[in-house]
């Protein structure tokens, strides 16, 4: 009788153990860090390996939702993915509504747990590219063209859409003397052809310029110079 009971604690302590044991390591499977990436409207889904893994075989599964929606629905090209990404843009077309995503690992027979986003609303979020500077100089003046960054889908009639569909844009000009590398602001205003008059002939210019959203208080990056001569 002694030694069945001994048996039968015996196999409860290797039980427990053996759970204790595999708990942490079915954790380390949940991938970290799930969340939107969003340029131009560009919205795609990253996460890292969960901790201790490298994403080396390891694959992912993928689910989206807008919010309110009671049902997750898969991302096909996402299904079983080795990637640490998933494009999620033509998911999210509805620009002022939020989304969740969601991603599990799966490894060596084993799955983790879902790991979810925070909410994510596209017209919020996204970063926008600063504006495309074409400069054309003039006597005494440079003629300033910007064009505002291009969504990555178009319209139903099958043309380019711009991102001032959705922004009342305000473009920031820059002028940089050369001679002095002194900058100052030169136009501020949602036109997007600038004439900056009263430059000095045969001399240096560069232009650099930034898009400024009033509603929501955000620049995006600087353009690259554009650096011209004043005949």
């Amino acid at each position: 009788m002694m030694l069945k009971l001994y048996f039968v604690g015996f196999l409860i302590k290797s039980l427990l153990t053996i759970g204790i044991e595999t708990q942490p390591a079915h954790g380390s499977l949940k991938p970290r860090n799930v969340q939107f990436q969003s340029r131009n409207f560009h919205n795609v889904l990253r996460w890292q390996p969960g901790s201790f893994l490298t994403s080396n075989g390891s694959v992912y599964f993928v689910q989206y939702k807008m919010y309110g929606q009671r049902q997750w629905k898969n991302k096909t090209d996402c299904w079983g993915t080795t990637a640490l990404f998933c494009d999620l843009t033509n998911e999210t077309l509805d620009l002022y509504e939020p989304y969740y995503g969601r991603v599990m690992t799966a490894r060596a027979g084993s799955y983790s747990a879902w790991s979810m986003t925070p909410r994510f609303t596209p017209w919020w979020e996204t970063k926008l590219d600063p504006p495309a500077v074409t400069t054309v100089p003039v006597n005494g003046s440079l003629l300033v063209l910007l064009r505002a960054p291009e969504l990555p889908y178009r319209n139903r009639k099958g043309n380019n859409t711009s991102t001032e569909n959705y922004y009342n844009l305000v473009y920031r000009v820059f002028l940089i003397d050369n001679l002095v590398e002194k900058e100052q602001k030169a136009y501020e205003g949602t036109q997007r052809t600038v004439q900056i008059e009263g430059l000095t002939p045969r001399s240096g210019y560069c232009i650099v310029a930034e898009i400024y959203r009033p509603m929501l208080g955000r620049k995006s990056p600087r353009s690259e110079r554009r650096c011209v001569q004043i005949p």
